[in-house]
């Protein structure tokens, strides 16, 4: 079962406020809060909106080319760290480490998986079937050959 099934949206967003002032004060984490405030620390463009949490509940991303969404960036993040932690799809971890040796670092590595991944899960939704994840292996290959040629 995926981590944030059953959250709502005011929910997951409060959990990464929370996180993240945890972080900031100090206070002990849980493993999924330790993991999510490394992703938040990896992107100070979105700590302001996390580090308030009247701004993480009101905040709406634009569709006219303005701020991406930093949840949805955010918990991409996370369900690529998850699915590399149990391997699933079979092979993504080592897919993960081969970008990683190519770019030298795991964020980039990362957001490799997490294009291939929002890609997938954007055909997913509009043919109304499950992700495909053969298909998402695949392109997630083509990502690591395109990093070999840079």
């Amino acid at each position: 079962m995926p981590i944030f099934n059953s959250y709502t949206r005011e929910q997951l967003r409060q959990t990464y406020a929370d996180a993240w002032r945890k972080h900031q004060t100090h206070v002990p984490l849980t493993p999924l809060e330790a993991m999510i405030a490394d992703v938040i620390g990896l992107h100070p463009e979105y700590q302001a909106v996390v580090g308030d949490a009247d701004t993480a509940m009101t905040f709406e991303p634009s569709n006219s080319g303005g701020p991406e969404n930093p949840f949805l960036h955010m918990g991409l993040h996370l369900a690529v760290r998850e699915q590399i932690s149990i391997d699933r799809p079979p092979g993504i971890r080592e897919l993960h480490n081969r970008l990683h040796a190519r770019h030298g670092e795991l964020h980039r590595a990362e957001h490799e998986l997490m294009e291939a991944l929002g890609e997938t899960l954007w055909q997913a939704q509009r043919t109304g079937r499950p992700p495909d994840e053969a298909h998402y292996l695949a392109l997630a290959r083509r990502r690591l050959v395109a990093a070999g040629r840079a």
